[in-house]
């Protein structure tokens, strides 16, 4: 029967190997594949594994074969969770005609007979005996550990198995066809295709060399899809080395690149970046080196119509650990609620990351009253294990603000308070009620609005969402003076009383002076500070303005001609007449004729008056002197004034004819008694020593 089993085993490498078909031989072998049993593989002992320990990957085991006793090879494979250069296989025990090879490279170990086929029985035992061991110092998650009596490596999470088979510079399209035509103990295979992070270890990671897979954007460039097996047509990728998955992908770093019409995926190969993972290739890939092709990687599983096999069977070691967490956060003191979920087992809860008691147990924890942020420590806690392999959970606490508050606090009425406050984190919020979700002001310093009564206010302290209480600010108001600034108007030189009113108050005037009342001393603007009693002492200061109105003096009248101008020695609010009734803004006036006048001025006020007489000297142009007793005569109006004042009457031909003067006031026209002809005459006058002489002409008209 031995001879039989090596038979088989060498048809079936030959056919998985070759691309071709051989009829005769394939009759053949299917007669006895069909003719040969293959054996039932069962084991048991999912179990926990301590770190640190070395540990039996079953608790039992058996083989049923109901044709065979023995069988060349046992395959025992880490097909998941391998932690390459810590993770290791070993047969203990006696076990005389066993040979354990162990390869690191794909954490597998093989069990093979020593001096001839070993039996099932020698084989169970020895499975029995196989223990795992991890070097490193805080293993995590969980082992799979695949038994099976083919080379292919069995994936226990979807059953599949997966062959690498080296065949140096294939074509990916011939590596398709030659997968197609293999089968593993009559499962379909196919040129693998990877949907996990499972697969991409097992059949990349942990084989021997390079080789193809199914895939390819060979249909649409940048679309790349699987082209074999179950999941045909499917897509995996979109784009080159920047693009995106909505599936799984595992491309080497730059990868695809479409660096000459590459359109097939490969494992890349050994110390070529990325363990396991993929680049492209065209059909051929290169003729040397690490891009040519080494083989092709085949799987079998998931084809329809593949019958159900029991070669292979498979146990776990878990790493009791904690595989999530939540922290809490409080405000203030007290206990906060943490979360932490084991993968296998129950948690236990620390409050030191090692040594020490449980404090707690369950997924939930409780913590103890806490005053600042503290660590707390959650392990998976499983059979004989000790609670080694603890994570840190954080308990945070943000201190809770308190407020310094000294209320009441006291302000004078129509006074501008500020209140000034403390608090030990956080930024202060005002409220105008104690249940207010919208504040009034934001920070330490509140400037009080314009109240006139008691009022409350509130204040409350934020540290990032923690609140202090909420304290209640009161505001008492003290009354204070009531003061209006007053105008005074005054007559230059008078003077007024002044009254800060408010008696049996204190007093500060802007003299310097401290009683109720002052005299006022010529000053335009005085002040007096009025406080109520202590303790209020509240203050307000009173203003006052006082206007000075001028008393006028005319300084001097100015003719010019008819036009007169009453000058005054100051300006004033002042008002102007010639009459001593009528009154007018502008000090200019034009009278009709030279004569005496008096020039009026007075305050509107009623804060003096003053009036002076002056003279205005006009020249008449003409003269009639016709006996109608109209302008029959010709003078100097004004000059009569003036007793020393002389007028010397000229002819054209430059002959005097009359003098006037006090004595002789006016001419009549006459010269000698006889009467002048009409015609332009000439005279100069002489009114006083101070004012110069006038000349000038004038017509005789009769």
């Amino acid at each position: 029967m031995a001879m039989k089993k090596n038979f088989i085993a060498f048809l079936v490498i030959l056919f998985c190997t070759s691309p071709l078909t051989y009829g005769s031989a394939s009759l053949s072998l299917s007669k006895i594949q069909t003719a040969n049993i293959a054996p039932t593989l069962t084991a048991v002992g999912n179990q926990i594994y301590c770190p640190g320990t070395s540990m039996k990957i079953v608790t039992d085991m058996t083989i049923t074969d109901p044709d065979d006793t023995g069988i060349d090879a046992i395959y025992i494979q880490i097909s998941s969770g391998y932690d390459l250069g810590n993770d290791a296989l070993t047969l203990t025990g006696t076990h005389p005609n066993i040979n354990a090879g162990w390869n690191a490279t794909t954490g597998t170990l093989t069990l093979t007979g020593i001096t001839g086929q070993p039996t099932y029985i020698e084989l169970v035992a020895a499975i029995k005996d196989i223990e795992f061991t991890s070097g490193a110092a805080n293993p995590s998650g969980t082992r799979n550990f695949s038994i099976t009596i083919g080379q292919a490596n069995y994936l226990p999470s979807n059953g599949h198995y997966y062959l690498y088979i080296p065949n140096l510079g294939i074509t990916w399209s011939s590596a398709k066809i030659a997968a197609q035509n293999s089968t593993y103990y009559g499962l379909q295979g196919y040129l693998a295709t990877i949907t996990s992070a499972e697969e991409a270890q097992i059949s990349g990671e942990q084989t021997t060399g390079a080789g193809w897979i199914g895939g390819s954007d060979e249909e649409t460039e940048g679309i790349w899809k699987w082209m074999t097996g179950p999941e045909i047509g499917t897509v995996f990728w979109n784009g080159t080395a920047t693009g995106f998955t909505n599936n799984y992908a595992f491309w080497n770093s730059g990868e695809p690149n479409n660096a000459g019409n590459e359109d097939y995926a490969h494992i890349t190969a050994p110390g070529v970046g990325i363990p396991g993972s993929w680049n492209d290739l065209s059909n051929t890939g290169d003729t040397s080196g690490n891009y040519q092709p080494k083989g092709y990687i085949v799987e079998y599983g998931g084809t329809p119509g593949d019958p159900t096999l029991n070669i292979a069977t498979s146990t776990t070691l878990t790493v009791a650990s904690i595989t999530s967490s939540t922290s809490a956060s409080r405000c203030g003191t007290g206990s906060v609620t943490l979360q932490a979920v084991s993968n296998t087992g129950t948690v236990n809860w620390y409050s030191v990351p090692t040594g020490g008691t449980p404090i707690g147990t369950g997924n939930s924890f409780a913590t103890p009253d806490i005053a600042s942020t503290t660590l707390f420590y959650a392990a998976a806690h499983s059979g004989g294990c000790p609670d080694t392999s603890r994570i840190p959970v954080t308990a945070s606490v943000t201190p809770k603000p308190v407020l310094t508050v000294s209320s009441p606090y006291f302000m004078c009425d129509g006074s501008n308070t500020t209140i000034n406050l403390v608090t030990t984190s956080g930024i202060i919020y005002w409220y105008d009620s104690p249940t207010s979700t919208s504040p009034i002001f934001t920070g330490t310093q509140f400037a009080v609005p314009n109240i006139h009564q008691d009022t409350f206010f509130y204040a409350e302290a934020n540290n990032n969402g923690c609140l202090s209480d909420r304290e209640t600010v009161e505001i008492q108001v003290y009354a204070s003076p009531v003061v209006t600034d007053e105008v005074i108007e005054l007559c230059e030189g008078d003077t007024a009383v002044l009254s800060a009113g408010n008696p049996n108050m204190t007093y500060l005037w802007s003299t310097g002076e401290t009683t109720q009342t002052i005299v006022s001393n010529g000053l335009t603007d005085y002040s007096v500070v009025v406080t109520t009693p202590a303790p209020e002492s509240c203050s307000k200061t009173k203003n006052f303005s006082i206007t000075y109105h001028a008393q006028p003096v005319i300084s001097s009248i100015e003719t010019n001609g008819l036009e007169v101008t009453i000058n005054t020695t100051q300006s004033g609010d002042f008002e102007y007449s010639l009459d001593g009734i009528v009154y007018q803004n502008s000090n200019v006036f034009t009278v009709s004729e030279g004569g005496m006048y008096i020039g009026y001025v007075r305050e509107r006020n009623q804060c003096g008056f003053d009036q002076k007489t002056f003279i205005v000297i006009s020249v008449p142009a003409f003269f009639t002197p016709n006996g109608d007793n109209i302008n029959d005569t010709w003078s100097i109006k004004g000059a009569n004034f003036f007793p020393n004042a002389e007028v010397l009457i000229f002819d054209r031909f430059g002959k005097m004819i009359a003098v006037l003067n006090h004595y002789n006031p006016f001419w009549d026209g006459t010269y000698n008694g006889n009467l002048l002809p009409s015609t332009d005459y000439w005279f100069v006058a002489k009114i006083n020593d101070s004012t110069p002489e006038i000349k000038g002409h004038f017509a005789m008209l009769r």
